[in-house]
């Protein structure tokens, strides 16, 4: 307000800004390619969107777990949060495939109650569930409450990772199989 610029003088802004404002225009773009890469893969897999969206409903609430732990850590969303949101978004989608497989294994080998199936397989993948979400959520700890050089970086990613795993184990092994079975018996 108080500078008087002559014609054809301007400010700007570069340096670390402007890193973070181009860093954040590119992750404005590269979540939503890969969501629907996500759904398209998820959809070539199974050869149905009912199971591409059964699966791909680990998502939304990986995301709330993420921003949850986001906010109760105090920190902002960030460049770092949104590529650990990406990874995130993988390792959910990953444990959803491991469970409907599954469950579709036992539906096609000639199970036809449809409460037996539902127990005998999420009990018979709650094991490699859990295992796959605590193996990369102990794998993403030490970043998670790290102090040295770095750390503004990594405890975003981390931080997301961890929290969006725990809600979206909870997904998997208590909602996945109820939308399971609410779209094998319409």
């Amino acid at each position: 307000k108080n500078i008087s610029l002559e014609p054809g003088n301007y400010i700007s802004y570069g340096g670390q800004f402007e890193n973070l404002k181009n860093a954040t225009n590119r992750l404005m773009f590269a979540v939503p390619i890969a969501l629907l890469l996500i759904f398209i893969f998820l959809h070539f897999a199974f050869k149905s969107f009912k199971d591409a969206i059964m699966i791909f409903t680990a998502v939304p609430l990986a995301t709330v777990g993420g921003v949850l732990f986001l906010w109760m850590r105090g920190m902002p969303f960030s460049v770092s949060a949104g590529i650990g949101f990406i990874a995130l978004f993988g390792i959910a989608v990953l444990n959803g495939i491991v469970l409907i497989e599954h469950l579709k294994e036992l539906q096609y080998g000639g199970m036809k109650d449809m409460r037996e199936l539902i127990l005998k397989g999420t009990r018979d993948r709650l094991r490699p569930v859990i295992l796959t979400a605590a193996a990369a959520a102990l794998g993403f700890l030490p970043m998670a409450i790290s102090t040295g050089s770095g750390a503004e970086v990594q405890r975003p990613l981390a931080t997301v990772v961890i929290g969006g795993l725990i809600t979206s184990t909870l997904l998997t092994m208590i909602a996945l199989p109820l939308l399971f079975e609410i779209f094998n018996t319409v």
